[in-house]
């Protein structure tokens, strides 16, 4: 099969399309025929060794989220058959096979980028509201929240019933709006600015940019450990927390799904891409400031 792969740790300019061996489904598994996968973070952190490097792992495919049409079922799946179409998380997605660990049916509505891009964001986003336990009645920040991860808490947030105030730049403050969220900018006097939206002050803050500001956000908290960052592995160092995997809230895959059909929740996709061309699209999420999701289409996507 074809794949995006890399046989070295380095820049976007490693990435190669070229031939890889077929997965399989084992058991609790799909695999499927992918017809679009989407880029994210980890991927480039990876991909870059900055998550530690491992020559014998090496040649590797990125990829961790994708949607495609289910062609083999593993021992143990129930409820799902060959040839349906699915969304999901699994490994080396960015692939013309894949295997999916955690996997729901695709609204027949929503195209092959957007069920690509919601896998891994409703999934992170779940479960960093879960550990500060975001509900009604509670006033979270969400610290970049117009990325893929960000929007999600938003509109996964809000669907729970709390207040919701993201930071971005002014250019994504009406997409914000319409998530449902108070949008405000990131930077210095952040936390003034927020005290002024939230004069009770904030319940809880969701850090997804990773880019510094835990000083500022645990002021904004009675709790530093009501701070939580998916991407500063420093916040312990200031009493915050950090989630970045662990047991999978795989439940949020469906959730989402469920908000989408109800009109209560998007997926913003960026651009797409095809998968020869996943050097740039990689390029550009390591440069960061893109708006929801970059995805790379596969097959008949």
């Amino acid at each position: 099969m074809r794949a995006l792969r890399y046989t070295e740790y380095g820049g976007p300019q490693v990435l190669e399309l070229g031939e890889a061996a077929e997965p399989h489904a084992r058991p609790g598994q799909v695999r499927i025929v992918v017809r679009a996968s989407s880029v994210n973070p980890i991927d480039h952190k990876v991909r870059s060794g900055a998550m530690g490097s491992d020559p014998a792992a090496l040649p590797k495919i990125p990829g961790v989220d994708a949607a495609g049409v289910v062609d083999e079922v593993g021992p143990g799946v129930d409820g799902v058959a060959v040839g349906d179409a699915v969304l999901g998380l699994g490994s080396a997605t960015a692939a013309e096979l894949a295997v999916l660990d955690h996997f729901t049916a695709k609204p027949e509505a929503m195209d092959w980028a957007e069920a690509a891009a919601l896998p891994l964001g409703a999934e992170t986003a779940a479960r960093a509201l879960d550990l500060l336990g975001v509900g009604a009645g509670r006033t979270l920040l969400v610290e970049g929240a117009a990325g893929g991860v960000g929007s999600a808490a938003v509109q996964l947030a809000v669907a729970r019933g709390a207040t919701v105030i993201g930071t971005a730049s002014e250019r994504n403050h009406d997409y914000l709006r319409r998530l449902g969220a108070v949008p405000t900018t990131y930077g210095e006097g952040l936390a003034d600015r927020v005290r002024t939206l939230a004069p009770g002050g904030v319940d809880a803050v969701l850090d997804t940019a990773g880019k510094g500001s835990l000083p500022q956000l645990v002021q904004l908290v009675d709790d530093p450990a009501q701070v939580v960052s998916i991407a500063d592995f420093g916040a312990p160092e200031l009493g915050a927390r950090v989630t970045s995997g662990g047991e999978r809230a795989a439940y949020a895959l469906a959730e989402a799904v469920r908000l989408y059909g109800e009109g209560r929740y998007t997926v913003e996709v960026e651009r797409t891409f095809p998968l020869a061309e996943g050097s740039e699209a990689h390029r550009l999420s390591e440069n960061g400031h893109v708006r929801g999701k970059l995805v790379l289409m596969v097959g008949d996507g």
